[in-house]
């Protein structure tokens, strides 16, 4: 027997009828460039949405058809998200701090007919532009008056020229809600990058997870101010979040600088803020300079740290000079990304600060929808609780089955499992600690070591910006750790003196063999480290404890 109740599929264009129903006068802030500031509502963006999904349409973008962007944080890319998923065609956010040969390959592989761009990618548009085979327009991000004198294989057209043109009044169409939405590329540190494709349900799901309290807590209380770019797995979901409950958007555009972020926090009254740890590290590096009177003035109540893991230290400081809560969440491309959220168990109510600072360390609990496990060598599950790490596995409605160009449930084992290439823990409480990605784990005398814990150490040092951690050649040992530390600026510091800081803080045989300095570190375009480069900076770099080395 079925339930008598209704059915109405998930679609990523109901998320934009609703906002623009019943919040409709809710802001959206969005700063184009530093001296540009456009300020519109969800009502706006419906409209425009509708204008813009019936000149696409009237350019021949087809259902199924991709549709690229190469743009920031802005309205207009806001726009885009709705119109063109709305529409049953793909929206292709692509990364535009990938090298221009990866995306010249992501944009042909994955066949991109509309190429959309921001001002200031115009250069890397006309780049790339000759070696495109699929492109079939070209979309400027401005008004007439601004728009760049480029030479394109297809037409160059402005943005406002369409939604100018585009008829008020779109319908968006009853489609299957497992039709494909958006399509985002991982980093592809090893190999080319691979094209992860969500789908309307995928996103409307993720999108509770988002707004529920056991979530992030995303509401119409918060003035959002998003500091992870649109084109990190879709803003972490919260463009369509923020449409769902309503929450205010501050879309800050290309500048990302820390004392900018300060200032819309402040502006916007922003009570909730998300971004990778290196932009809170340039965000701690103005705010801290402030008076405590300055810095009061934020209404800052909960921040998002993901795309790599948060350092302990990062967690301390938004609370002792903001009292605003770090929520640490673990995600990847392939999990839409949400997949694990640091929230604290009613046990946790009442304990003494330090101990607080150990939970949101870790990398969270597994959220409604998704299951999470560790796997040993052997492939055997390992029980919650149990302190060996092993290879982290996920599965669920908003995991990836394949990648982009292959077969559904390529990606899978037998049981449905996803592996996510993380090394990690879960302990009794069901809290995920990722100790390591796979190939970056270092194995010493057969023991692990996980590079990411003392970098998150190392950085709590109050002279030390960043740290790396890799694995350097020990002829006794195999593997030992090697510290690459960036000072802070101005500062002196010594090897000696880090490690002394981590002695009593990390196991003996965990302390790295030697500290060296460098002047910045190799970062992935998602803001990662970048430790393929490293390893091969320092192959043939000599330990000073490996005495029989040659």
């Amino acid at each position: 027997m079925q339930g008598l109740m209704q059915t109405k599929a998930l679609l990523i264009s109901t998320l934009l009828e609703h906002a623009a129903t019943h919040h409709a006068d809710v802001e959206i802030v969005s700063h184009v460039d530093m001296s540009t500031c456009v300020r519109s509502t969800w009502g706006t963006v419906s409209s425009r949405a509708q204008r813009l999904a019936n000149a696409l349409q009237g350019l021949g973008v087809a259902p199924g058809a991709r549709v690229a962007t190469l743009a920031w944080n802005t309205h207009r890319h806001l726009e885009l998200y709705y119109a063109v998923s709305g529409m049953g065609a793909v929206l292709h956010t692509v990364n535009p701090r990938l090298f221009p040969e990866q995306i010249a390959y992501i944009l042909n592989h994955a066949a991109d007919e509309v190429v959309c761009f921001d001002l200031g990618f115009a250069p890397l548009v006309a780049q790339v532009a000759s070696q495109l085979t699929s492109a079939k327009a070209f979309i400027a991000l401005c008004p007439r008056d601004r728009m760049p004198a480029l030479d394109l294989p297809a037409p160059l057209i402005c943005y406002e020229d369409l939604i100018d043109g585009g008829a008020e009044r779109f319908d968006w169409p009853a489609l299957d809600e497992n039709t494909a939405s958006s399509l985002c590329y991982t980093s592809g540190t090893t190999g080319n990058p691979k094209g992860v494709l969500y789908s309307h349900r995928s996103t409307v799901l993720h999108c509770w997870t988002a707004c529920a309290t056991d979530g992030l807590g995303l509401s119409a209380q918060d003035s959002v101010l998003l500091a992870v770019p649109m084109f990190h797995v879709n803003a972490w979901g919260i463009p369509y979040a923020a449409a769902m409950c309503g929450a205010k958007l501050v879309l800050p555009g290309p500048d990302l600088g820390g004392e900018r972020l300060f200032q819309l926090m402040r502006d916007e009254r922003c009570t909730f803020s998300l971004g990778v740890p290196t932009v809170w590290l340039g965000f701690f590096q103005y705010a801290e300079k402030l008076d405590p009177e300055a810095r009061a003035a934020l209404r800052l109540e909960r921040v998002v740290v993901g795309g790599s893991a948060a350092p302990r230290a990062i967690i301390e400081k938004f609370e002792h000079l903001f009292g605003a809560y770090v929520i640490q969440a673990w995600g990847m491309t392939e999990t839409s990304p949400l997949a694990t959220i640091g929230n604290l168990l009613p046990r946790h109510e009442g304990i003494a600060l330090d101990q607080r600072f150990g939970v949101q360390a870790r990398q969270g609990r597994a959220i409604f929808g998704v299951e999470i496990a560790v796997f040993d060598s052997e492939g055997r599950r390992l029980p919650a609780g149990d302190r060996t790490p092993g290879e982290l596995k996920v599965r669920g409605p908003w995991v990836v089955s394949a990648y982009y160009g292959q077969q559904p449930g390529t990606e899978l084992d037998a049981e449905g499992w996803f592996a996510t290439g993380d090394v990690a823990l879960i302990d009794a409480d069901g809290y995920v600690q990722i100790t390591d990605r796979s190939k970056d784990v270092i194995k010493s005398g057969g023991e692990w070591i996980s590079s990411i814990d003392i970098e998150n150490l190392a950085v709590g040092h109050p002279k030390v910006k960043e740290a790396a951690v890799i694995g350097a050649y020990h002829s006794k040992w195999q593997e030992r750790p090697l510290l690459i530390v960036v000072p802070n600026e101005g500062v002196q510091v010594t090897g000696e003196e880090i490690l002394a800081f981590l002695q009593d803080r990390i196991a003996r045989w965990w302390m790295p063999d030697e500290v060296v300095f460098v002047d910045e570190l190799p970062h992935t375009a998602t803001g990662k480290l970048l430790k393929t480069r490293l390893r091969e900076q320092f192959r043939t770099h000599r330990l000073p404890t490996d005495t029989a080395a040659g």
